[in-house]
């Protein structure tokens, strides 16, 4: 190694072998302190801001369940809106084998607003772009599940559309934003490599997590992804506390649930029903594995659901901006010669408050 000197007359000199061995060490040192930060759990890091003080104090990266007045910043992406005043409610079909359905009409669809008949004033299938929010269990008991659930993790991403964008939140006795707001699919495999599943499960933070970072959402219509095997032993947050955030959003939540069929703790016996409660609510649903071959399938499956959504929309006949919870009901009228369908849609939706 040669460095040059300054002065009246510069020279040339060579560094001695002492110094040449302290820099190279050093070096060294560098390079294996970054590898070493590289293959760092998130959940591990001391530096993630994800620490549960006792309630109701908030935290950064997990907000206190206060509700967001229809109109503010945190809401700017809900689809009822003071100007516009219009309803947007995607919707899937599924007939009795649950296979989707697609190519119905809008003369098919009759929507009702708290029981009152509306008129559709928009219609369209396109298959627009998602942000979509992954909750991903890493608790203990996922160990000999976890290499199957992130490969369906990375076909679910492969099958979206292009445009989606997606965010990561992994959760054990605690949930963090392991992947923040990306398009880039090989950036997410990369991060969720260097994951370990240990711990207990703090499902219903997580889901609060999640439904809160979709406030920031790019896109107007969202979604959440739950993978998890079992119910919840370590949330702060209560059900009835996750139930009214799920209301307030205007998230659309399906989960696959990858539940032991016999269910040895009351968390364990609970976990698919409050899944199923809150997909239910938002329109999307729950499918349960029972066998871990099928993961991919069900994952591609919910990928299509999620690219084959029909939406409607209307201004309802009856404003009442009194920030009340408006249900809704949406009638299915087939063509001929279709067998009973089902249609999935979210269960209602709070009016504006002013």
């Amino acid at each position: 190694m040669e460095y040059l000197t300054s002065g009246p007359q510069s020279q040339r000199a060579t560094a001695s072998p002492t110094v040449r061995h302290l820099l190279f060490g050093i070096l060294f040192a560098m390079l294996a302190t970054g590898v070493a930060a590289a293959q760092e759990n998130p959940l591990d890091s001391p530096n993630t801001a994800i620490g549960a003080p006792p309630k109701p104090a908030p935290t950064a990266d997990l907000p206190a369940p206060s509700p967001a007045a229809p109109g503010s910043p945190a809401r700017r992406n809900a689809p009822i809106r003071v100007d516009a005043n219009l309803v947007l409610v995607p919707m899937t079909v599924t007939d009795p084998m649950n296979r989707l359905v697609t190519g119905l009409e809008k003369e098919n669809f009759n929507v009702f607003d708290n029981n009152q008949g509306q008129v559709i004033k928009t219609f369209s299938t396109e298959d627009a772009p998602v942000t979509i929010g992954i909750v991903f269990d890493l608790s203990g008991s996922m160990t000999s599940k976890f290499a199957r659930a992130r490969k369906a993790l990375s076909e679910f991403m492969r099958t979206c559309n292009p445009q989606d964008e997606f965010f990561v939140v992994g959760f054990n006795d605690r949930p963090a934003v392991i992947v923040d707001y990306t398009s880039d699919i090989d950036d997410v495999e990369a991060r969720m490599v260097m994951l370990k599943p240990e711990n207990r499960t703090a499902l219903i933070d997580a889901v609060y997590l999640g439904v809160s970072k979709l406030r920031d959402a790019k896109y107007d219509r969202k979604a959440l992804l739950i993978i998890s095997d079992g119910g919840d032993n370590r949330s702060r947050y209560s059900e009835g506390e996750l139930r009214r955030i799920v209301r307030e959003s205007d998230v659309q939540i399906y989960s696959i649930g990858i539940f032991d069929v016999y269910a040895s703790t009351v968390e364990e016996q609970n976990g698919p029903i409050l899944l199923t409660d809150i997909c239910e609510l938002t329109g999307g649903r729950l499918f349960r594995i029972t066998d871990m071959g099928e993961m991919g399938d069900i994952a591609t499956r919910i990928s299509a659901e999620l690219r084959n959504e029909y939406v409607i929309g209307y201004k309802p006949s009856e404003v009442k901006k009194d920030g009340n919870w408006r249900k809704l009901k949406v009638r299915l009228l087939p063509p001929p010669g279709l067998p009973i369908l089902d249609v999935h849609y979210r269960q209602g939706y709070y009016a504006p408050s002013q």
